[in-house]
């Protein structure tokens, strides 16, 4: 028994149509009688023909249809992300009309086991973020001609950048703090670096993932020594092992808290309800993103609300843009300051 697929002129033969005919059928690009469409599509369905192959498609237009998308944290923690989940939908309604889809890949991949960014037959790139073994990477992509966007990174001269005002944001709500009379107040980071595990903040060590970085030169404006916690993820639990951390010794507990997403605040609310402290009464909290967070309530967080699905629509509308020959610009988008009651004056 023959195992060779079916061909479009196959179908039209079946049909008793031109191949032409036929072919419009399936693209939706011309119209065609309702009579001539139902006997193409009966002739394909008794042939087993389930349209055009999108590699030979591919080979047509000189392009894979593959937008790659690189995160530099694991891809199981990102998703568990509200923020990315918002932004990965914005990126997929925008490279749609271009007729492309996402592909997710690691920037490296142990023994060549699976695509890369280096390896994967990519039409662009999408980077969220840019730092370490990622920028040796990128030399590779770019000769290939590849066009390269980033979101929240630095990939250098001529990549488009999609980006908060993270520093100023972080600083604004920095400053609310100090305006409410608070001193004593504790910075709960994103992670730093790939693979470092969670805890207390050297006052020389390195951050190299460009959101951590810049959020926490944005707090230390306003609060220079104060001591830093760094959690291996945005997730309430990271944060509720940063808040006991912090409230650990009854002598020494910060009187707010600037937490540098939603999901680790809400984490530092529940360490301090813990400990038996009042929020805000007797710890103030504030996070950044301005998402839902479940089962936050009463608490409504004092928080910089950012546009999370807009920086990836963004982001592919750079692509589409580039693709099609087109300068793609840089966009920075600003954040919102919203005063929830999670912070009120020092006690």
């Amino acid at each position: 028994m023959s195992t060779r697929r079916s061909t479009i002129s196959d179908v039209a033969r079946e049909a008793g149509v031109s191949p032409s005919t036929a072919s419009v059928v399936f693209s939706g690009k011309t119209a065609v009688s309702d009579a001539t469409r139902q006997r193409v599509l009966e002739a394909a369905a008794a042939l087993g023909y389930t349209g055009p192959d999108p590699r030979a498609a591919s080979l047509r237009r000189g392009r894979s249809g593959i937008v790659g998308v690189v995160f530099e944290e694991h891809l199981g923690a990102a998703f568990l992300d509200p923020v990315k989940t918002l932004m990965m939908d914005g990126l997929t309604d925008a490279v749609a009309p271009i007729g492309a889809g996402l592909l997710l890949l690691r920037d490296q991949a142990p023994l060549g086991t699976e695509p890369t960014l280096t390896t994967a037959p990519l039409d662009a790139a999408v980077l969220v973020g840019c730092s370490g073994m990622l920028r040796e990477s990128l030399a590779a992509v770019t000769a290939r001609g590849i066009p390269v966007v980033v979101i929240e990174g630095d990939a250098g001269e001529g990549i488009p950048r999609i980006e908060l005002d993270n520093r100023e944001a972080q600083r604004q709500a920095a400053s609310h703090l100090r305006a409410l009379g608070h001193a004593d107040v504790a910075i709960v980071t994103l992670p730093v670096r790939a693979g470092r595990e969670r805890g207390w903040l050297a006052a020389d060590e390195q951050v190299t993932i460009d959101v951590t970085r810049e959020r926490l030169a944005g707090a230390r404006e306003v609060f220079p020594d104060a001591p830093a916690y760094a959690a291996q993820r945005s997730s309430i639990d990271e944060g509720l092992a940063a808040g006991r951390a912090l409230l650990a010794d009854p002598g020494a507990r910060p009187t707010a808290v600037l937490a540098q997403s939603d999901l680790l605040a809400a984490g530092v609310i529940r360490a301090a309800e813990e400990a038996g402290l009042r929020v805000p009464h007797e710890l103030s909290v504030t996070g950044f993103d301005g998402i839902v967070v479940d089962g936050l309530a009463p608490y409504e967080l004092t928080t910089l609300v950012q546009p999370a699905a807009d920086k990836g629509r963004a982001a592919g509308q750079a692509v589409a843009a580039m693709l099609a020959g087109e300068v793609a610009a840089s966009i920075r988008f600003t954040c919102l300051f919203r005063e929830g009651n999670t912070t009120a004056p020092r006690p």
